[in-house]
C-alpha cells in the first residue's frame, strides 16, 4: 500500500540512499542531453530529444519511488530480532525443505534479493513463516504447489 510503513534494515537504509543521490546526480546528465538535442533542432534528432526526455521522466519517476520509500522506511530493530523467539522482520531463518537446508533472512520488499538468501516479508515465504516457532512446520501456497518448511532455527 502506497502509506505503509516499509520495514527496512539500516545496511538497505543507507543502499537506498545512496542509490536516490546517485539518480539526483545523473539528472544535469540527462538536462544536458535534452539541452543539445533541443539545440540540434532538425527531424533527424527528434528521437535523440524523445529519448532524452523518456529517460528524464523514467528518472524523475525512479527517484519519487525511491524518496517515497525512504519517507516510509522503518529501521528493523535487528539486535531485537535475532533474540526473537519467533520469526519477524529482520530474523535469520535456517529451514528444512525436503532434504535441503535453506537460510532466509527476512526484509522489507526494498532489500528482497532471492539469490542472497533475503525474501520479503510480503512474499509468500516470508509472509507463512512470519510468528512461527523453532520447531514448526508451515505449509506454503507457492505457484508451484504447497510446499513445506520446517524451521530448524531462528537467529
Amino acid at each position: 500500500m502506497p502509506h505503509d510503513p516499509v520495514p527496512m534494515t539500516k545496511e538497505g537504509f543507507s543502499k537506498v540512499e545512496a542509490e536516490l543521490e546517485s539518480m539526483r546526480a545523473t539528472r544535469k546528465v540527462v538536462a544536458d542531453h535534452i539541452h543539445k538535442a533541443r539545440q540540434h533542432g532538425t527531424s533527424q534528432n527528434d528521437a535523440e530529444y524523445d529519448n532524452a526526455k523518456q529517460e528524464q521522466s523514467l528518472l524523475e519517476g525512479n527517484i519519487l519511488h525511491l524518496e517515497d520509500i525512504l519517507r516510509r522506511a522503518v529501521i528493523i530493530d535487528e539486535e531485537g530480532a535475532h533474540h526473537s523467539s519467533r520469526v519477524v522482520v529482520g530474523s535469520r531463518v535456517k529451514v528444512k525443505q525436503g532434504r535441503k537446508t535453506l537460510h532466509y533472512q527476512i526484509v522489507g520488499p526494498p532489500e528482497a534479493n532471492a539469490t542472497e538468501g533475503r525474501i520479503s516479508n510480503e512474499s509468500p515465504i516470508g509472509a507463512a513463516l512470519l510468528g512461527h516457532s523453532k520447531g514448526e512446520e508451515v505449509e506454503i501456497s507457492v505457484p508451484s504447489g504447497i510446499i513445506k518448511l520446517k524451521i530448524i532455527e531462528i537467529d
